[in-house]
């Protein structure tokens, strides 16, 4: 008999124990929490988005999701923390198109020079049918999308005026280390350098590089203007980060539960486009400020950068023709 009461109290003692330390995680009182990933620092404009949407999905449930942020690659790089989104490990993760198309190959579309004209024609194609495209897609890498921010728009900076594609002449340029990059600067006539981005200032320091491309917030922050002053408005790439949500994750979601993650991912988007924009404006400013000389190619000039990517965009129609087919079709082309 003792015995007895005696497994008896242990087995009340272990249910206590798991009931203890289910109320101290969340799961007893009914709250459930999440981990978003991202690389950005909390003060970037999409991390300020990716706080945005946490507090909205807090709200909206009346506190019982909570989605905790993992900022500036605590987790891990975008490559490292997206394979924990597939395990399931991470719940939510901000993934830039450079890494996603990694697993999801046709978003290689978005990164072909000239694609977009600006910011307007990408969210125009991104709020379609191809956008669901994206978001859906991802589903064969047991990923949800559950929307998208900005990523900006790229462009030259360079030690030298650019009045036309002549200029880009035997110029080295440093791109990433992507097929597609290199082979828009050799269309342009440039000579494209593989440099990591820690050593890109370095390399326009000593003339392994006569210039680069990225967006305007890189270009400030990363003092790139100090040595190539010249900053060119061409818009060439137009680029966007994908929020993701674990598959099986999303699929466990009730109705409701879904809605909230949706409307705070809009809510969120409106916002990431706001201050991006606004940061873009400062970031143009300051730049102007400190002595770069910013200039909007003419149409002319960016029709015949456009032309010369021909041989490009025949290489990769085969592949990706159904998308760039699609996105012309919404941009009326």
């Amino acid at each position: 008999m003792k015995k007895v009461l005696l497994s008896a109290l242990v087995i009340s003692l272990a249910v206590f124990a798991v009931c203890a330390q289910g109320q101290k995680e969340g799961t007893v009182s009914g709250v459930k929490e999440y981990r978003l990933a991202t690389d950005a620092a909390l003060d970037y404009p999409t991390t300020k988005a990716l706080v945005k949407f946490a507090d909205r999905v807090e709200e909206l449930s009346q506190g019982k999701m909570k989605i905790k942020i993992y900022e500036s690659s605590i987790l891990g790089d975008e490559v490292s923390y997206q394979e924990q989104l597939q395990l399931g490990t991470v719940d939510f993760a901000k993934l830039s198109i450079g890494t996603i198309n990694g697993l999801y190959q046709d978003l290689q579309v978005f990164n072909l020079p000239f694609l977009f004209k600006n910011g307007d024609e990408m969210w125009k194609v991104l709020n379609s049918e191809v956008g669901q495209w994206v978001l859906n897609g991802l589903n064969e890498y047991k990923i949800q999308g559950i929307g998208f921010t900005d990523n900006g728009s790229r462009c030259f900076y360079t030690k030298f005026p650019v009045n036309s594609i002549k200029d880009f002449s035997s110029k080295k340029i440093r791109v990433q280390a992507n097929k597609i990059m290199t082979s828009m600067v050799k269309g342009l006539g440039g000579n494209p350098v593989n440099v990591s981005a820690n050593e890109v200032y370095s390399a326009l320091q000593t003339g392994v590089a006569d210039g680069g491309e990225n967006n305007m917030n890189t270009i400030l922050t990363e003092s790139y203007y100090e040595i190539a002053k010249y900053v060119t408005l061409d818009n060439h790439t137009t680029g966007m980060d994908v929020i993701c949500c674990n598959l099986d994750l999303w699929k466990s979601f009730s109705d409701s539960e879904k809605a909230i993650i949706k409307q705070a991912m809009a809510e969120a988007t409106t916002y990431d486009r706001q201050i991006w924009n606004e940061s873009i404006n400062a970031a143009l400013k300051k730049l102007a400020d400190n002595g770069a000389v910013i200039s909007t190619p003419s149409n002319e000039v960016l029709d015949s950068f456009r032309n010369a990517m021909a041989p490009l965009y025949s290489e990769y129609s085969p592949k990706l023709g159904k998308w760039i087919d699609a996105i012309n079709k919404v941009l009326g082309r």
